[in-house]
C-alpha cells in the first residue's frame, strides 16, 4: 500500500507494508524497502547499521529491524530516538524530531524558516524578516 511519510517538514509517498492489528497498536509495523526508507528519511541500511552520511547508528539491539518484508519504520524511529505517529486509516506516518533536537532548537531561539502567501498570493518567508520584529497570527476553524 502507499503511505505518506512526513519527516518533520518533508512529505514523501512510499510503498509500505502494514502489519499488526488495530486492537494492539503497539504491535503495528510499517515495513519499507531499503530504497523507500532512504527516499523518505535519508537513512541507508548498511552492515554497520543505519547510516546517513558519515553518521551510523548500530542496529544490533534490533535484530528484527530488517527482514524479507523490509525495514521496520517503527524500529528505525525507536533507534533514532524520534517519536513516530501514524494513522493507518489515512496511510500517513510522521517521524518527528528527537527530544534532543527539539531542545537544541528551542535553546537557540531561532524559529524555523517557512514560507506562506499573503492575501494577494505573494509569498513571504520568515527569513526575509530576520532581525526585525514579526507578529504571527494563527487561526484554526476547529
Amino acid at each position: 500500500m502507499r503511505f505518506v511519510v512526513i519527516d518533520e517538514t518533508r512529505a514523501t509517498t512510499v510503498d509500505a507494508k502494514l502489519t499488526g492489528t488495530v486492537e494492539h497498536l503497539e504491535d503495528h509495523r510499517i515495513r519499507l524497502a531499503p530504497a523507500e526508507l532512504e527516499a523518505a528519511l535519508g537513512w541507508t541500511v548498511k552492515p554497520e547499521g543505519l547510516c546517513r552520511g558519515a553518521v551510523c547508528v548500530p542496529t544490533r539491539r534490533r535484530p528484527d529491524l530488517v527482514t524479507a518484508d523490509g525495514v521496520d519504520l517503527v524500529g528505525v524511529a525507536d533507534l533514532l530516538d524520534r517519536p513516530l505517529v501514524f494513522d493507518a486509516d489515512e496511510s500517513a506516518v510522521v517521524v518527528c524530531a528527537s527530544a534532543a533536537e527539539r531542545a537544541t532548537r528551542l535553546a537557540s531561539l531561532d524559529a524555523p524558516d517557512f514560507t506562506l502567501a499573503d492575501l494577494d498570493g505573494r509569498p513571504h518567508s520568515l527569513s526575509d524578516y530576520r532581525g526585525k520584529k514579526v507578529l504571527l497570527v494563527a487561526y484554526a476553524s476547529w
